[in-house]
Formats: C-alpha cells, sequence, structure tokens
C-alpha cells in the first residue's frame, strides 16, 4: 500500500511539475528549473553519504568541471551541440572523479572529507589563478548549445519553456535510474559497505571497487547537474567549484534526508525557497538560514521528509 501511495505521489508530482510552464511566469518557471537541477545535484552527493557512507565535501568540482568542459567546447559566438558537448562534459567529471577517487577512497573518515575539499580546492585554484578559462571572471556561453538532428531540432534550449522540460525529463530519468541501480546487487553491496565494510570484504566483495564506481557514477550525475546549470546561466566562474557549494549541496541533503531520493529533491526545493523568502525579509538571511538549518537537524533527524514517513509511511526506502 505504501508504495502504491508513493508511486501516485510521484505521478501527481511529476504530472504538477509538468503543468507548471503553462500556468507560471518565466521567473517561477525559470527558479524550478533551477531547483531541479540542484536537486540532481543533491541525488549524486546522497548516492556517496546515504548509501555508500562516504561524506565527501568536495563534490562540487565534479559540477564545475563539467560546467567549464561546456564553455571549452563552444565556440565564442557558436552553439556547441547538445550530442557532443553532454557526453563529453559527464566524461570529464567522470574521469576526474576516477582520478580523485583512486587517491581519496584510500583514506577514511575525517581524512576523506579533508582530502576531497582539498582535491576540490585544487581544481578551484587552477580555474581561479590561471586564464586557462578567464581566470576568477569565469567564461561566457553566448549560444546555448543546439540539439540539432539532421537538420531537425527536437527541442531549443534558448527557448526557457524547452529548456524547463529538457531538465525535468533528465531529472526524472536520473531519479529512475538510481532507483534501478539502488535496487540491484550493487546497491545492496555499497549499502553493505555503509554498514560494515570489513564484513563486505570477508565475503569476498571487492569494497574498494565498488566505492570507486559509486565515487565515479556520483561524479558523472554531479557533471550532468553542472552541464545544465552552465546552460542555464550562460556562465561559468570558479564559484561552480568552491567548499561552499559543496556544503551548500550538502546541506540540502541533510535537511530533506539522507539515504533516500526524494530527501535530497526536498531538501533543494526546501533551501532554495527559503534562502528566496528570508533575502526577502532581512539582508542578514543567512543567519535565519542557518539557524533554519539547526532547528531542524535537532528536532527532524531524519530531514523533512521524515515528517512523511512519520505520518504517512515511507516513500522512500533508504536501504532497500
Amino acid at each position: 500500500m505504501t508504495g502504491r501511495v508513493g508511486l501516485v505521489a510521484a505521478v501527481v508530482a511529476v504530472l504538477a511539475l509538468a503543468a507548471l510552464p503553462m500556468v507560471a511566469e518565466k521567473f517561477y518557471v525559470q527558479l524550478v528549473t533551477k531547483i531541479l537541477i540542484m536537486a540532481i545535484f543533491a541525488m549524486s552527493l546522497d548516492l556517496l553519504i546515504g548509501y555508500t557512507g562516504l561524506v565527501s565535501f568536495g563534490h562540487a568540482a565534479f559540477y564545475g568541471i563539467a560546467g567549464y568542459a561546456l564553455a571549452l567546447l563552444s565556440p565564442q559566438y557558436e552553439a556547441a551541440s547538445v550530442w557532443t558537448s553532454l557526453p563529453l562534459a559527464i566524461g570529464a567529471a567522470a574521469l576526474a572523479a576516477l582520478v580523485i577517487g583512486l587517491f581519496v577512497l584510500r583514506t577514511s573518515g575525517i581524512y576523506f572529507i579533508m582530502v576531497t575539499l582539498a582535491f576540490a580546492q585544487m581544481a578551484y585554484f587552477v580555474f581561479h589563478d590561471t586564464k586557462l578559462a578567464g581566470g576568477s571572471d569565469g567564461i561566457y556561453i553566448y549560444v546555448r548549445p543546439v540539439a540539432e538532428i539532421f537538420g531537425w531540432k527536437p527541442f531549443d534550449l534558448e527557448n526557457f519553456g524547452h529548456l524547463y522540460y529538457v531538465v525535468l525529463a533528465l531529472a526524472v530519468a536520473v531519479f529512475v535510474l538510481l532507483r534501478v541501480v539502488l535496487a540491484s546487487l550493487f546497491g545492496r553491496v555499497i549499502a553493505g559497505i555503509r554498514v560494515n565494510e570489513h564484513r563486505m570484504r570477508s565475503l569476498g566483495y571487492p569494497t574498494f571497487r565498488y566505492k570507486l564506481a559509486a565515487f565515479v557514477f556520483a561524479g558523472a550525475l554531479a557533471g550532468l547537474a553542472g552541464w545544465l546549470s552552465a546552460v542555464q546561466f550562460g556562465v561559468v566562474n570558479p564559484d561552480f567549484l568552491a567548499w561552499h557549494l559543496s556544503g551548500s549541496v550538502m546541506m540540502m541533503v541533510i535537511l530533506g534526508g539522507m539515504g533516500t531520493l526524494v530527501g535530497p529533491a526536498i531538501g533543494a526545493a526546501a533551501m532554495m525557497l527559503a534562502e528566496l523568502w528570508l533575502q526577502g525579509l532581512t539582508k542578514h538571511w543567512q543567519l535565519l538560514m542557518g539557524g533554519f538549518i539547526v532547528l531542524v537537524a535537532l528536532l527532524l533527524p531524519r530531514g523533512l521528509l521524515g515528517l512523511l514517513t512519520t505520518r504517512g509511511g515511507p516513500t522512500d526506502s533508504t536501504h532497500g
């Protein structure tokens, strides 16, 4: 019964989101587009934190690398191709995750957190302190990528409505993909690693390889979010790789509920909407935002999703 209720709720939510551009103004469509992109980003991090037990504080590195990949692949006043720039950007993020993962996964605990942060800061300063991609000012994408197939364009990313539907479709696809992956043997193994890695290793599972695969997969999904963000805003700068972005997306995961897929999406929406509302109230909105997050952490250890699961049963299982 619970699964059916969750499925119905998910379908209703997707249908409501699909209808949004028909009833909402451009500002709200673009806002929800940004929320959906951050939901993809948050789900990718939750694959590490909530499911694999790897608390990464440098996840923004893969988000930023993919954004810069699009910017560098785009001719200055011409459009790059969606069909080449998207896989190349995701591939660049995945490759970076593979290289970084080979080093950081040899550590654990607080050392893992600090080493992931260190690698992200290294990537940040590569783009911030060099002329590789515009230095601290970043680089502009004057024309959004074009999705042309033998002269036919199924969608136009210059149109904010088309961009919204592309982001929505990709967010749903990422959610479904993660559900399938986490329900597979791979998902059960990484869940076992999070609970007791030594036991999984004694059972014959190559835990390092599984953790590395999860790290690379999460990096690739973060790269997808970075590519979409670069498309939406038309500019990429070093803030795409900054530690505070990694911290923000981690707070989205914690705020919504770790170890779920619905939770990070709820956390992304709640945090961004709360920021927008508080910014309209006072210039000291960050103080209020911090207080809100502290209250949620103290009163709702399972995040905002815990409110729903406590009252109506779980909508998205943490471990199965």
